[in-house]
């Protein structure tokens, strides 16, 4: 592993615990609107798209459809993370965020107002494709900046703590995205034809409220000291951070990669997928599903908070690991669980699922930081998390649903268990930072 640089051990300047705090609770709200967006997409991904992008296809081709569009949004977070880690580590991590935020809320936006396959034809879909790569482009660069923000200003031996508030942003939007979808049909009344017509399309309009919010937020913030300290002592530097990044620590993006592959792919589960299987395998009614989405996401919630603080005294690699062999072994009985047809069951397999992606999620906010020396660390931390994303969660997408139809769900566990076993191993091979100077 590449030592920090002395630039980055030189950033002294103090800060006050209110300080912290401001940048903690700016990081939460930046990336629960992001990922707000994020998940109304999901959401929508499962409940309507398919009838309204992809009508032509059928039910489960047009759910495969539906769920490859939501697949694009993960191959183009590591693009987004390469360009947005480049500015953020050349330009400052603040001016990178405000960026990030108006591409998610401005893609977001313009995916409420796009018409039907019905009224445009072909178009309707190819668009809401290149919208849904922005959205995913702006997410490659978001978390990196965003949980690096709080890692670098936390003090020592507390950043597990403060790097969890921008990995909260995900649990709070799920609550919000899945709150949205309820209230809109309980206002609506629960009937397809209102809501496939127009009701999905109010939490995607809603959004632009979030991200003026997230705005006035970020830009109340400054940039991190130790960002200020690397960035006073490079003038005249002319070298890239992706070329730095891949050059000294290339095995790094890829074991952590492939430690987080599980992560993600439990994080799509346990919320599009899960919600496509609730009402369209199983039968559960649409306030069902989006009910128990909420009270799961409590628990995902209190997971990350738990998992956090633990990876500041037992290490992050140990937490990390732990929630491997959760995963394998929820892997293997999620579906014969679910299967049942019981309500009881499909909350518990819920609740499971999003208890065990936020054991891992809590503890990376931190790690992946403290990997990567100061002057490409938003570029390394990007890479690897959202190179995670393609491995964990654009793959599972794309053959959930085919493999659900010709070999039930215990196949999706398999696919899921293998994964386990893989980021124990990449996670094992990864060195231990939580006492790391940065």
């Amino acid at each position: 592993m590449t030592t920090v640089s002395p630039a980055s051990q030189a950033a002294t300047q103090p800060t006050t615990r209110t300080s912290v705090r401001r940048v903690a609770v700016a990081s939460c709200i930046g990336t629960t609107i992001e990922f707000y967006d994020f998940f109304i997409y999901g959401t929508a991904a499962a409940l309507v798209f398919p009838t309204v992008f992809f009508p032509a296809l059928g039910s489960t081709a047009g759910t495969v459809a539906s769920f490859a569009t939501f697949a694009v949004a993960f191959v183009a977070r590591p693009v987004g993370a390469m360009l947005f880690g480049h500015y953020g580590d050349r330009i400052g991590r603040k001016k990178t965020l405000v960026s990030t935020l108006l591409l998610m809320g401005i893609s977001t936006l313009l995916i409420g107002l796009l018409p039907s396959a019905g009224t445009i034809g072909v178009a309707a879909p190819l668009i809401l494709v290149l919208l849904r790569f922005a959205q995913g482009f702006a997410v490659g660069g978001e978390w990196a900046g965003a949980t690096l923000l709080t890692a670098e200003y936390a003090p020592p031996g507390k950043r597990g703590l403060y790097a969890m508030f921008p990995q909260l942003g995900p649990a709070i939007a799920f609550i919000l995205s899945s709150g949205t979808f309820l209230v809109t049909g309980a206002v609506l009344g629960d009937t397809n034809d209102t809501f496939l017509a127009w009701g999905w399309r109010v939490p995607f309009l809603f959004s632009i409220v979030l991200v003026g919010i997230g705005l006035y937020m970020r830009l109340a913030i400054e940039e991190t000291p130790v960002f200020r300290a690397e960035n006073a002592t490079r003038a005249g530097d002319t070298r890239l951070p992706f070329a730095d990044a891949w050059r000294h620590q290339s095995k790094e993006i890829l074991l952590s990669a492939g430690a987080l592959a599980t992560l993600f792919a439990f994080f799509y589960m346990g919320t599009a997928f899960l919600t496509s299987y609730g009402t369209k395998t199983l039968g559960f009614s649409r306030p069902f599903v989006l009910a128990v989405g909420i009270a799961a996401a409590l628990v995902f919630g209190a997971a990350i908070v738990v998992s956090a603080l633990y990876s500041d005294r037992i290490g992050r690699r140990r937490v990390i690991m732990a929630s491997c062999v959760a995963a394998f072994v929820w892997a293997l009985a999620l579906f014969p669980l679910l299967d049942t047809g019981s309500p009881a069951a499909f909350a518990i397999g819920m609740f499971g699922t999003l208890a065990i992606f936020g054991v891992a999620y809590g503890p990376c906010g931190a790690l992946l930081p403290e990997m990567f020396a100061t002057r490409y660390r938003y570029t390394g931390a990007g890479l690897g998390y959202n190179l995670a994303g393609v491995l964990g969660g654009a793959i599972p997408p794309l053959i959930a649903a085919p493999l659900a139809s010709s070999f039930g769900g215990v196949a999706i566990g398999a696919m899921l268990a293998a994964l386990a076993v893989l980021s124990f191993f990449c996670t094992r091979a990864l060195v231990e930072t939580k006492d790391l100077a940065m």
